[in-house]
């Protein structure tokens, strides 16, 4: 706790003299103590290493046994067809997600690469990595801090931590400021300056008490590396479903493998038949399918200026009901802007100001004039306030390097932090102005009379009072508020000291880090869609819920709390209150981490947006971090699963919106992939129980579920999206895939399609072995050329009524005809390419032979085309009860 200790405690503490600083010697023994000035940083992952990750899933190690097996069986092709599947998946999830995590990184960037320290007596200047505790640190504009420094002696010292604390303007620093509060929030210690922070205005000189990874960006760093990275809820879900169908696979190979040897059939021949049902149970294509739905996601929305840096990000975003939302250039514009202004005892906006009128032309040209920041079309530079100033005056045509022209400045009285005053003095013709702006209430004591309605008159206590009054409520609005005041005086050689009395007051200014415009609307969005927005900031508690108000996020006070209060509070009472609280102010790193935590204890899907270096430990802890791509840092982006091209809140809801749509999307594939392999199964499964020959061979299967599947789940993975979809409430993360009756859905279907598979089979049999009996239904003794074009005709079969029920997926209880055929032309296509590539297969000889498979006729044709149309009649009828139901 640097900033409670005294000046000369520290100095004895860490064994140091301000005038001479450290010697050599200590330098190089304290480097070897504390080691370098430099954050540590893990090691990064190798393309191998990142390669292997995309295999490590349940789904992926039950494909590399179907692979191993198929192989040792002599099924080559098979288990290339697998193998294949497997290296596609890997390498575009390679692809999508080879940028790894690099916050750690861009926080070591961001420590200075020179700092200038007092050793051996003399001035140094060195590579910042070399500083050590107890360093005496020179500080002065436009230098970064490279360390944690107690400072001992300010000039007029202003530092700007909006990247660390969140501050919308730079902090007044101050040396002989003492603190006594242990909790004081990091924002209001002024005695200190911290590491990667900006020096804006004046100078300084201070101890360096903190290095490397004992800084408070350090701290953040370390907590980076302790973060954890957790899997979304459909990566869960898919775990879940990997080892459901890894289980299944092995329950219904043993079932069958009994099944064979009480039927007394050769165990060789049941185990490749155990081995076609274990495939027929997993869909070979689904971890692609989901990659290269999740991949055409995040290129779609990165035309709506959202970059997703990891592909199971897009599918978070549509379970999202928090949003976590940094204040200062996330709500706000980060700019300091003048709103309002009062002047002849009239408050107003500053729209309203009247160049003609005295006291309003003297008020804009005091804000120019008694400011040290430029203004171009090209360049800003300065104080954020002042360059505010400058741009109101802008707005009125006035411009300082015009006006500066006219009224040079002949004489100044530098602004300083107990004053909280500036002055200049500019000629006008034989005349000299004196103008003087700053803190209202230090302002009113040096004047003596007021500039009202083009006259001055004396300035009385009433008057006074009614000025403050006007003030606060300025300060009440959360603005920050400036007083103007001047005087005229006959000659420039007036003594320095009688500048600054008896002076004219003009008036106010009021000016506050506006909210982006079109946030508003996206909050009244979010709230339409069940997603609460919540504030968190670094500035105080009256400024953010002032913000807050305007924009719709609360209008109860009670509903926003501060750091210090956040301190009080355990993790179970945090946690009893959460639900209840909105804005939260004044808070450091720590504390966002642990709001983001409260969040997800109580089951919500968090999101949290940012762009300093102050979020990088929340964007990581959240369940998305969303980076602003304009004014973050590189620590945030480094951070974040989403990067924001034009840091606009409206866009997030753009991605959530995106992200919904993607989700239903890839649920209509899974339930497609796996209703059409509950076909394969119930198909297998029968025709074995009844000690039938196999209708399917194993790489019909594995030709079904790779190639004529695959094109339709991934055009149902891009199908139009919902444009009512945020109108409804964020999905629950805890129900299943198959909730809203798509479990059954996925049964019923899977059942119909492998009765009609079994019925194709049983029809080709019978009529290639001319059986003319009813009994038995599959006939004896059949012969092999019968049974190949029994198989080809199941195998038909089975590849057509998948593709034509995709057609029943687009919509749970829209008809066909009401969704519209051509509004997903890729499914149409897929459908067409998929009926055409199952024609080549068994018409082109080569193929023929390779698959296994007999030449239809044009009556088998016709046969197996009746049967495939079955699915869509049945669904389509059933829909019609379905929409019935919902009106009744």
């Amino acid at each position: 706790m640097w900033f409670v200790k005294e000046r000369d405690e520290i100095l004895k503490e860490l064994q140091v003299d301000p005038i001479s600083g450290l010697s050599s010697f200590e330098v190089e023994k304290r480097l070897n103590e504390y080691g370098q000035n430099k954050l540590a940083t893990k090691k990064s992952k190798t393309l191998l290493q990142l390669f292997f990750a995309q295999l490590n899933d349940a789904m992926i190690y039950i494909l590399m046994g179907a692979a191993l097996i198929s192989g040792i069986l002599g099924e080559l092709s098979d288990s290339i067809i697998i193998a294949l599947v497997i290296l596609i998946n890997a390498i575009v999830g390679l692809i999508q997600e080879s940028k790894a995590e690099k916050a750690l990184e861009a926080l070591k960037k961001l420590s200075t690469p020179k700092a200038i320290v007092k050793r051996d007596g003399e001035l140094k200047e060195i590579d910042s990595a070399e500083v050590v505790p107890g360093d005496i640190v020179i500080i002065d504009a436009g230098r970064y801090i490279p360390c944690d420094i107690r400072l001992i002696e300010t000039a007029n010292l202003q530092i700007e931590e909006s990247a660390l604390t969140g501050e919308s303007v730079p902090v007044e620093k101050s040396a002989e400021l003492k603190l006594e509060a242990q909790d004081t929030p990091l924002g209001d210690q002024k005695n200190m300056a911290f590491m990667s922070t900006l020096a804006t205005y004046g100078r300084g000189i201070g101890i360096a008490v903190g290095t490397g990874m004992s800084t408070e960006i350090g701290k953040i760093a370390k907590m980076l590396e302790e973060g954890e990275t957790e899997q979304t809820p459909l990566q869960k879900k898919l775990a879940e479903l990997g080892k459901i169908l890894g289980f299944a696979a092995l329950g219904i190979c043993t079932v069958m493998f009994i099944v064979g040897i009480f039927q007394g059939r050769p165990l060789f021949e049941m185990f490749l038949t155990a081995i076609s049902l274990a495939v027929a149970a997993i869909p070979e294509g689904l971890p692609a399918i989901v990659t290269i739905v999740l991949a055409m996601g995040v290129q779609r929305m990165i035309k709506e200026n959202a970059i997703v840096r990891k592909l199971p990000a897009v599918e978070t975003l549509g379970s999202v009901n928090v949003i976590c939302s940094d204040k200062t250039g996330t709500l706000t514009q980060n700019k300091m802007t003048v709103i309002k202004f009062y002047a002849g005892k009239t408050m107003d906006d500053v729209s309203e100001l009247n160049t003609t009128k005295k006291e309003h032309r003297l008020l804009i040209e005091n804000l120019v004039l008694c400011n040290d920041s430029t203004y171009s079309v090209e360049s800003k530079t300065g104080d954020p306030t002042e360059i505010a100033l400058l741009e109101a005056g802008v707005k009125f045509n006035i411009f300082k390097n015009e006006l500066e022209k006219q009224h040079p400045r002949i004489n100044e009285v530098p602004f300083d932090s107990d004053r909280k005053l500036m002055t200049t003095v500019n000629k006008y013709g034989d005349e000299y102005f004196v103008y003087t702006k700053g803190a209202a209430d230090n302002l009113l004591k040096i004047c003596k009379n007021i500039h009202l309605n083009g006259e001055i008159v004396p300035l009385t206590d009433a008057i006074i009072d009614e000025i403050m009054d006007n003030a606060n409520t300025m300060s009440d609005d959360a603005l920050r508020v400036l007083g103007a005041a001047y005087k005229t005086i006959g000659s420039s050689n007036v003594a320095i000291d009688s500048l600054e009395s008896e002076l004219t007051f003009i008036g106010l200014i009021g000016m506050i880090d506006p909210p982006r415009l079109e946030v508003k609307d996206s909050i009244a969005l979010c709230k339409k869609s069940g997603i609460k927005t919540i504030m968190i900031t670094g500035d105080h508690k009256n400024t953010a819920f002032a913000i807050a108000k305007e924009l719709g996020i609360t209008d109860d006070l009670s509903q926003a709390i501060s750091g210090t209060e956040l301190d009080k509070l355990s993790d179970a009472e945090l946690e009893d209150k959460i639900d209840n609280l909105r804005v939260f102010a004044r808070v450091s790193p720590e504390h966002k981490v642990k709001i983001v935590k409260a969040f997800k204890s109580k089951g919500n899907i968090v999101s949290m947006t940012g762009d300093g270096v102050n979020d990088a430990p929340s964007l990581k802890a959240a369940d998305i971090g969303v980076a602003m791509g304009i004014t973050g840092t590189d620590v945030a982006k480094g951070a974040s699963d989403m990067i924001l091209t034009d840091d606009n809140f409206k866009t997030i809801v753009s991605a959530i919106e995106e992200g919904r749509n993607i989700y239903n999307n890839i649920k209509k594939s899974i339930i497609f992939l796996l209703s059409c392999n509950t076909g394969e199964i119930i198909a297998l499964f029968f025709a074995i129980l009844f000690g039938w020959a196999s209708p399917l061979k194993p790489i019909h299967i594995l030709w079904v579920n790779l190639v004529t599947d695959t094109l339709p789940a991934l055009s149902l993975g891009v199908d139009p999206g919902d444009p009512n979809i945020m109108e409804e409430k964020p999905r629950n993360p805890k129900h299943s895939l198959f909730s809203g009756g798509a479990g059954i859905s996925l049964i019923l279907n899977g059942i119909l399609i492998g009765i009609l598979t079994l019925a194709a089979f049983i029809i080709g049999a019978r009529v290639y072995s001319g059986a003319t009996s009813l009994f038995p239904i599959f006939p004896d003794n059949i012969s092999e050329e019968a049974l190949t074009h029994a198989q080809t005709m199941a195998f038909v079969v089975l590849s057509v009524s998948q593709l034509v029920h995709s057609l029943n997926m687009r919509s749970t209880r829209k008809s066909i005809f009401q969704v519209g055929w051509f509004t997903n032309k890729f499914l149409l296509i897929s459908i067409v390419i998929g009926i055409l590539l199952q024609d080549v297969v068994i018409t082109v000889p080569f193929l023929r032979e390779v698959f296994k498979v007999f030449n239809l006729t044009s009556g088998d044709w016709i046969t197996v085309g009746l049967l495939s149309i079955v699915p869509l009649v049945v669904n389509e009828i059933v829909k019609i009860f379905l929409r019935m139901k919902k009106e009744n």
